[in-house]
């Protein structure tokens, strides 16, 4: 296995003033990842196009690590499946297993693993949304390594979000969230507020996972068109780029 498992129980002192970049993701799987793409896709594409997600989102963050006090991992499940990110992340990526049963409990657990594995602070970033702004991430780790306590959280035009950064378990952004609905994004800053938290708002962005998102994600790639509510340019996202192109193009032959 190409890339190390990190377990909870062996915390490195040395990791504690890096901000972890992990990526939530499901082992590749067709039938198991990006369904609701199902259609305009075969289940087949959709997992297809679910790897070029994860190699671009790795490749982006591998350069945000290459310039600051950060680390990339990828928070997976299920366990068993390690050997299929094999190939699909660059050299100096970590996996790190989710455990738990609800998407907000998968959350808060993985913040908590992943912080005990001794990171000063965590970002837990979707794998949907492959042209979000290397800028973007280092302004996350940026913020979560200035002195005191503090969220940070980048919303999706859908309403919900790509990416939630702390530097403590908090479970309050993670618990009696209506989740999978356009009410993520407003509970999630009301629970963080009530909590008495700072929070940190960054730029909006999107996700895929349906047809009007992938539209969305066709234009910005092969049109060069940026969603209209995007304040600076999106990450290149090749892989992805390239099979949205192959699509595009055999459409055009039928």
């Amino acid at each position: 296995m190409p890339y190390p498992v990190l377990q909870p129980s062996h915390a490195d002192p040395a990791r504690n003033q890096r901000c972890a970049l992990a990526v939530m993701a499901k082992a590749p799987r067709p039938g198991n990842v990006k369904t609701r793409l199902c259609p305009p896709l075969t289940l087949d594409q959709s997992a297809a196009l679910n790897v070029c997600f994860l190699k671009d989102t790795a490749e982006n963050l591998a350069q945000v690590v290459a310039h600051g006090d950060t680390a990339a991992i990828v928070c997976y499940t299920p366990e068993g499946d390690e050997w299929l990110f094999e190939g699909l992340l660059p050299d100096g990526f970590a996996l790190v297993p989710q455990r738990g049963d609800s998407f907000g409990e998968r959350l808060l657990f993985a913040a908590e693993d992943i912080l005990a594995c001794g990171f000063g602070a965590v970002c837990l970033i979707d794998s949907d949304s492959p042209t979000v702004p290397a800028a973007v991430f280092a302004q996350a780790a940026a913020e979560l390594n200035r002195a005191g306590d503090r969220i940070v959280l980048g919303g999706s035009h859908d309403g919900g979000y790509y990416m939630i950064g702390l530097k403590h378990p908090h479970p309050e952004p993670f618990r009696n969230i209506a989740w999978s609905t356009s009410a993520v994004y407003a509970e999630t800053v009301a629970a963080v507020a009530a909590a008495g938290i700072d929070l940190v708002e960054l730029p909006l962005w999107y996700d895929v996972d349906d047809g009007a998102s992938l539209d969305i994600l066709t234009t910005e790639l092969l049109d060069e068109m940026s969603p209209p509510f995007a304040v600076q340019n999106g990450y290149s996202a090749v892989h992805t780029r390239e099979f949205l192109n192959d699509l595009r193009m055999a459409d055009a032959k039928r």
